[in-house]
């Protein structure tokens, strides 16, 4: 049979093993000088092949997820959080909390790294096939209630119900409103034992009642979050104020201010 190069591209390109198509030369001219077997041969072209969709994939699904930035756990400054078990981030980096659909609550004052472990946690969750959103709570509930005025509320629960991970970052910076806290309860419902949920909070789990006015919901809310869950209470000084104390900019703004920056950092709010 005789060899048609423009026939092989059309193949592929028909097969969609566009990965091989694109570098086929050079792939076989790989495998001739390592004097691989047809067999040898066909496992790398396929390796290849799987590796280009995988990295379309991942690329694709981190645009979807919508991070507000890149951050992965690798690049955790742990040493500087002691009171992380950096062990048990790695451990949930396997994601098979993802896979059975549990809860994860990373709790802390603000500038302590949640955002970070969620975004890393979101991204390792994708790269081993898991589908992920990432959304604020503020625009979450706007969303919802937006949703609700234009009848449309069905719709909206399905869209955040879909992705096997849900992140929920800054729940407790605003308060809700209580209709705005019924709409929460009935997403949270939704995923309930179906889907992932992570939530990023400064504020402690005992204190929800007050983030979401009403203290029933609240409770309605954490006794489905918390049944199967793992709970991260990080503390310490934020990053970025640790940065600004080293650089004397917070001496310059007066003992007030530092006073209540203190206060935050040991569990008050801001």
């Amino acid at each position: 049979m005789a060899y048609d190069h423009d026939a092989l591209l059309g193949m592929l390109s028909r097969l969609q093993l566009t990965a091989i198509r694109d570098q086929i030369d050079t792939l076989l001219d790989e495998a001739a000088r390592q004097e691989m077997t047809l067999r040898e041969a066909l496992s790398f072209l396929c390796s290849r092949e799987i590796a280009r969709k995988d990295e379309r994939r991942v690329t694709m699904a981190m645009k979807i997820a919508h991070f507000p930035q890149a951050r992965d756990l690798g690049d955790f400054d742990f040493a500087a959080q002691p009171s992380i078990d950096a062990q048990q981030i790695r451990d949930l980096g396997a994601s098979r909390w993802v896979a059975n659909g549990e809860a994860l609550l990373l709790l802390g004052p603000p500038g302590v790294g949640k955002t970070h472990l969620a975004i890393g946690l979101g991204r390792e969750a994708i790269r081993q096939n898991y589908s992920v959103l990432f959304v604020t709570a503020p625009a979450l509930v706007a969303a919802l209630s937006k949703a609700h005025g234009e009848g449309r509320l069905e719709e909206k629960l399905g869209f955040f119900a879909k992705p096997k991970l849900l992140i929920v970052d800054e729940l407790g910076y605003l308060p809700f409103d209580p209709n705005a806290a019924h709409l929460f309860f009935q997403l949270v419902s939704r995923r309930y034992e179906r889907g992932a949920m992570l939530v990023t909070s400064n504020r402690s789990v005992g204190e929800w009642g007050a983030v979401f006015g009403d203290p029933v919901v609240a409770t309605a809310i954490l006794d489905r979050l918390l049944h199967h869950s793992h709970v991260v209470t990080i503390r310490g000084d934020s990053y970025r104020l640790r940065e600004k104390r080293r650089s004397g900019l917070l001496q310059k703004a007066g003992p007030a201010l530092n006073q209540a920056l203190s206060s935050t950092s040991m569990g008050g709010q801001i």
